[in-house]
């Protein structure tokens, strides 16, 4: 890269360096920097006077310190790194099941031994589900493409926007989706041609959970690895409790109901996960907890007014509780006629919230007798969202951002 030696030169000044230790006296130069030697003959079979100060610990480029003082540290721009799960390219089942090949084999989605779910995810659920979903998806698809894509497109480009206002470093920002595409190897390749030396990466999930966050870490790591000089790396890896975030949710909702009349309860409605994650040690059932009761204390709710519950399981293994649609029925049957659902865990609609809860989750509920049903659409690219975006990659990078 830039101020790499070139494999030539390494390979010369370590051949050098060993040979001579044989024939030269080692003897400290005050007036060099720390770490550096100066080499003084001892024989007359050895080389003459050598002039030329040799780095003897290492051969990797010499480390920029980021600060005020060094002009060249502060000429890289600061990488921004958005991250999201991801979108088939079209809503075919061809597309679909690329899709879900690369979704479903990762290991944090899905943790069962290879050598068993390689068989049942060949032979079965692609075989079967790429179909089934292709048509949900065709069912939200817009002119523009993905909903996801685009409205994350749209996030980017209000988030380089506002962070050029307000810092004089320069900022690239930069999308990339864990899986499917622009792919995270492709964002980080940008951001490398940009000459990014220092790296934020923002997942724009705002609960932690292992099977989206930490996978979302390390397939960036396992991006990096091609990098020669990795760049100073600081990961983001939630923000259930973000006070800009909270604000942002509490004024979707207060707009919802200013163009309605609030309603009898408000659904706070996550993605699920199976129970034994969460035994596991992953904080993700508490974090979406905590965010929900901060927004119902924002909006100044009485408990029996709002409730959390979880969407979009799969298989028969026991997952977070209640679930989404079950609760839906439930109250559709003990008379409560009018509900707002909002999905907190979702920075951008999508099909787990257009089609599963705006459609479907619409259908549950009026079938079991209830009226109006109104889905909060997500926080997207909303001005109060991008700002809150903007704090929190400011309070993370402070010391990078002036």
């Amino acid at each position: 890269h830039e101020q790499a030696p070139s494999l030539i030169s390494v390979s010369f000044y370590v051949r050098i360096t060993r040979a001579l230790q044989y024939h030269l006296v080692l003897e400290e130069t005050p007036s060099k920097l720390s770490g550096s030697f100066h080499y003084t003959p001892c024989g007359q079979s050895c080389l003459s006077h050598i002039q030329n100060t040799i780095p003897l610990a290492s051969t990797e480029p010499p480390a920029i310190i980021m600060s005020a003082n060094n002009p060249q540290a502060n000429t890289h721009p600061v990488g921004i790194l958005v991250t999201n799960l991801g979108t088939p390219t079209a809503p075919t089942p061809r597309a679909v099941r690329k899709y879900l090949a690369e979704f479903l084999w990762d290991r944090r989605v899905v943790d069962m031994p290879r050598a068993l779910w390689w068989p049942i995810l060949h032979g079965a659920v692609l075989r079967v589900r790429p179909r089934k979903s292709a048509k949900l998806y065709r069912s939200i698809w817009t002119r523009e493409g993905s909903p996801l894509l685009v409205i994350s497109q749209r996030q980017i480009s209000a988030l380089q926007g506002m962070l050029d206002r307000q810092c004089a470093t320069p900022v690239r920002v930069a999308l990339g989706m864990r899986y499917g595409e622009p792919s995270l190897r492709a964002a980080l390749q940008r951001l490398q041609a940009d000459g990014v030396r220092r790296l934020l990466v923002l997942p724009l999930y705002p609960q932690y959970s292992a099977s989206t966050t930490a996978s979302t870490f390390d397939s960036i790591v396992e991006g990096l690895r091609s990098w020669r000089w990795i760049p100073t790396l600081r990961f983001i890896n939630g923000y259930h409790d973000h006070a800009g975030y909270i604000d942002a949710l509490c004024q979707s909702i207060r707009l919802a109901w200013a163009e309605r009349s609030p309603p009898d309860r408000l659904l706070f409605s996550f993605h699920g996960l199976p129970k034994r994650y969460i035994e596991r040690g992953d904080p993700y059932d508490g974090e979406c907890r905590t965010t929900a009761r901060r927004v119902a204390e924002g909006l100044h709710l009485a408990d029996e007014r709002w409730m959390v519950s979880f969407q979009s399981r799969v298989g028969r293994e026991e997952w977070l509780t209640p679930h989404t649609d079950e609760l839906l029925r439930e109250w559709g049957n003990a008379g409560i006629k009018n509900i707002h659902v909002i999905c907190p865990g979702f920075s951008a609609d999508c099909i787990e919230t257009l089609e599963e809860i705006e459609m479907r989750a619409r259908e549950i509920f009026i079938s079991q007798g209830g009226k109006t049903f109104h889905y909060i659409h997500g926080l997207n690219d909303r001005p109060e969202h991008i700002e809150a975006l903007a704090d929190l990659i400011r309070s993370h990078a402070h010391d990078w951002l002036a």
